[in-house]
């Protein structure tokens, strides 16, 4: 089956400037803590992109311990691409409730664009990644590997599918207990019968 980890970790781009850890004093240090953000050691499965995709594959067979793990712009965010800088008129965003200035990040579809400049009624906007281009250092500490079924079944509905619900085992079966959609339901069984040899079931809340 495969191999989950708790581990802790802080992300820099090359040059040391800090833009993702998972120390609250760290994030705090560095002016990007995220008040909506739980801090502290996190589980991930190996080999599943809960991490970008040279982490990942550098974390596979690391055993417990610190580590300082280099991770170059192809197995990063990827190169920057010109293509993806676009002129877009000033009004077309203002018309969604957009303030556009420079510097401003969006969420367009999932993607996260800057805008880079407002000048003469159009908006240059660019939808690399922020870190594209960039070659990044993460400081990682492997806790230790998870084993238990409820932490890997809470840690994958979190990372996956941004739920919280109760988990809890009874009788050999993992329960999870929750309103959860069923065609999300379906999904999520057939993830975990790739990751997990458990059988699941749902219930929509305690007393049910």
């Amino acid at each position: 089956m495969k191999r989950f980890i708790e581990l802790e970790y802080t992300g820099k781009i090359k040059d040391g400037n800090v833009f993702d850890t998972t120390d609250e004093k760290v994030a705090t240090e560095n002016g990007i803590l995220n008040p909506s953000t739980k801090y502290g050691p996190i589980t991930i499965c190996i080999g599943e992109g809960h991490m970008i995709k040279g982490l990942d594959e550098e974390l596979a067979d690391k055993k417990e311990g610190s580590y300082s793990i280099e991770v170059e712009t192809e197995k990063a965010f990827g190169k920057r691409d010109s293509k993806l800088i676009q002129l877009i008129p000033t009004q077309k965003l203002k018309q969604n409730n957009i303030r556009p200035v420079p510097g401003l990040q969006l969420n367009v579809d999932g993607t996260i664009a800057t805008i880079k400049t407002v000048s003469g009624g159009r908006c240059m906007v660019d939808f690399n990644h922020p870190l594209s281009g960039k070659d990044l250092v993460y400081d990682v500490k492997i806790l230790r590997d998870v084993t238990d079924n409820i932490e890997k079944i809470k840690a994958i509905l979190s990372i996956e599918a941004h739920l919280k619900p109760e988990v809890i085992e009874k009788d050999g079966t993992i329960e999870i207990i929750g309103k959860i959609p069923e065609e999300a339901k379906q999904v999520i069984e057939k993830r975990f019968s790739e990751l997990i040899d458990t059988k699941i079931t749902f219930k929509d809340d305690k007393s049910s």
